[in-house]
């Protein structure tokens, strides 16, 4: 979606990341020589009837730059397209926003410019020696190499554990759907106060049903939809999300509920949305056990990193890639150390 919480720190290390974050977001388009769009505008976080206000209130003042409760007539002033008898308020802030798929070229384009080279192809396995990755296989040959770097997303645990290395990553299979461009105007980014997501990482990576991420077939837990909107400066939309946690990664997702879902849920709080032309996607997202990232080297396995794990990718990655950089030749990093999987 783009969205770029770096508000949202709420301990010394996840706010050092987004203060980074921040700062390099600001002069992103010039060292990558590419638009990244970056801009700044309201964030909106929606209190459903339900929601308990107070408690909410007490959980974002914990944030690096705490969100601000305005009424329902202020919040509708901010977003004339919200329904007013579907809410209880709101709380909002200035939220940093990207196109990311301009922004990965752009860091490809650079990647190359480097003297980077890019190879696409499926991987089956990374090849082990003594306790060493030695290659990295795919279907089509064999990379041998002294120092590979598996940042795969939601493939990355089942890549790991095809090679016999344990990690604590888990992943959702993610819905959204993005319409083409409208003629409605979104002001801000609308997205939920009580964000269900992050309790759902916590169940579904507690060791109680860890059993169940050794096979495919499982549903560890329910399905959750957090039911948000932003629109992008070509005046596409996205509009989310439906998360689904199946151990399979190779899942077949049926599109057509997950859709209707979506829609009738940002129906609610968005009406002019609801019945918009657009298109369905689906992705895996990792995340951990943790609430962070994870990143760094395993413990009794030589030549092979870990750098993945990012719920909240646009944020925390380059920061960390920067870090890892550094990291990987020599220089100590305390953050690096605190997210390394063999803690």
């Amino acid at each position: 979606y783009g969205g770029l919480a770096y508000w949202s720190g709420t301990s010394r290390l996840t706010r050092v990341l987004c203060q980074e974050a921040r700062e390099i977001y600001q002069s992103l388009s010039e060292e990558l020589e590419t638009d990244t769009q970056f801009r700044e505008l309201d964030l909106l976080l929606t209190i459903d009837l339900k929601d308990d206000s107070e408690q909410l209130a007490a959980d974002y003042a914990r944030c690096a730059t705490p969100p601000t409760w305005v009424s329902v007539a202020d919040a509708c002033a901010l977003e004339p397209l919200l329904n007013r008898n579907a809410i209880a308020g709101a709380f909002t802030v200035r939220h940093g926003h990207i196109h990311p798929g301009k922004t990965t070229q752009g860091y490809l384009k650079a990647f190359r410019r480097c003297g980077g080279e890019i190879e696409i192809a499926r991987v089956v396995e990374l090849v082990s020696s003594s306790d060493t990755i030695k290659a990295v296989k795919t279907v089509a040959a064999t990379y041998h190499t002294a120092n590979t770097v598996v940042c795969a997303g939601g493939l990355s645990r089942t890549l790991l554990k095809a090679s016999g290395i344990p990690v604590y990553l888990y992943f959702t299979h993610e819905e959204m759907i993005e319409t083409p461009r409208v003629d409605i105007k979104l002001q801000t980014i609308v997205i939920p106060a009580d964000t269900k997501r992050f309790q759902l990482e916590q169940q579904a990576s507690n060791k109680s049903v860890e059993h169940l991420w050794n096979k495919p077939g499982h549903e560890v837990i329910r399905p959750i939809l957090d039911a948000g909107a932003v629109q992008f400066l070509d005046g596409s939309l996205r509009m989310g999300q439906l998360s689904r946690v199946l151990t399979d990664p190779y899942a077949t997702i049926a599109p057509d509920k997950g859709e209707a879902e979506i829609r009738t849920q940002v129906g609610k709080i968005l009406p002019a949305l609801e019945k918009l032309p657009g298109t369905w996607h689906h992705c895996l997202v990792a995340f951990s056990n943790t609430g962070l990232p994870v990143v760094g080297s395993f413990s009794g396995v030589e030549g092979v990193y870990i750098f993945s794990g990012f719920t909240n990718p646009l944020v925390c990655v380059p920061p960390l890639a920067k870090r890892f950089a550094n990291w990987v030749q020599g220089q100590e990093d305390e953050i690096i150390a605190k997210l390394s999987p063999a803690n």
